[in-house]
């Protein structure tokens, strides 16, 4: 959301959306120095969520990393993973990510390394990031680094799945993300992988980033799904029930307004 306006905000609230989990991201050009990773995270976990609440009522919380697509200088990345855990304990800090490849060097497969041992030894959630070259061959390297470090399947999301990669993630015990993204993939594709694969541990996130994106993804992909004859039920599963119990593993999460329950986005 450090790319979106306060009437991005606004239409999100409008379309349903109550509360947003904000992963550490690309801010737009590559950070110089580790110690703009730190305002970064201190931007987003503070500025972002006093932002949303005071501008639309939106409850906003934060996952923290060096995101894949700066994660190729070996020095700068040991430096901010070092300082990475003292995040942990923020109050809006409910998970570690993105993390994953972007070009898949084998400095950002160490950097992935760490910040997945990182979070399982805090019992942290994770968002993994598929690269979008080379998607399937992503998928599979991710895999077998899950494998291999045997970590907490159930805590971790792999995110920006397409039906190329929809096999081999479904083939653990992570959860399944899709990322609604123009140009990439759409609602209508995600509704084919829904019919064969269910529902079970599958999450919906908007792009809203500083290309072509769509904050209101979520909300439009759920009324989609309303009218194409998905039970209201499947569809607040999607929207909201299955976000909120996957990042309900966080000691942090504590969105509560269950008797009105809309999106997480």
């Amino acid at each position: 959301m450090t790319s979106r306006t306060t009437d991005d905000y606004r239409a999100i609230r409008r379309a349903g959306v109550e509360c947003v989990i904000e992963p550490a991201f690309w801010s737009g050009s590559d950070k110089q120095h580790p110690e703009s990773f730190f305002d970064y995270f201190e931007h987003i976990i503070d500025f972002e969520t006093e932002r949303a609440e005071r501008v639309a009522g939106v409850d906003h919380y934060v996952t923290v990393a060096i995101n894949p697509k700066e994660a190729d200088d070996r020095e700068m990345a040991e430096a901010v993973i070092e300082k990475l855990p003292e995040y942990f304990e923020r109050d809006r800090v409910v998970g570690v990510g993105e993390i994953g490849f972007n070009l898949q060097t084998d400095t950002e497969e160490w950097a992935f390394r760490e910040q997945l041992r990182l979070a399982d030894d805090h019992g942290m959630p994770v968002i993994i990031h598929l690269p979008h070259t080379e998607k399937p061959k992503g998928a599979v390297r991710t895999v077998d680094i899950i494998e291999e470090m045997g970590v907490e399947q159930s805590r971790i999301i792999i995110d920006h799945n397409e039906p190329d990669t929809i096999e081999t993630t479904r083939a653990t015990d992570c959860w399944t993300g899709f990322t609604l993204y123009p140009g990439k993939i759409d609602i209508e594709t995600v509704e084919g992988m829904f019919e064969e694969y269910g529902t079970d541990r599958m999450i919906l996130n908007s792009s809203a980033d500083w290309d072509d994106s769509n904050p209101l993804a979520v909300p439009e992909a759920r009324d989609y799904l309303v009218d194409a004859g998905w039970s209201r039920r499947e569809v607040r599963k999607l929207v909201y029930e299955n976000p909120r119990e996957f990042f309900s593993q966080s000691p942090n999460f504590d969105f509560d307004r269950d008797s009105t329950p809309q999106v997480v986005a």
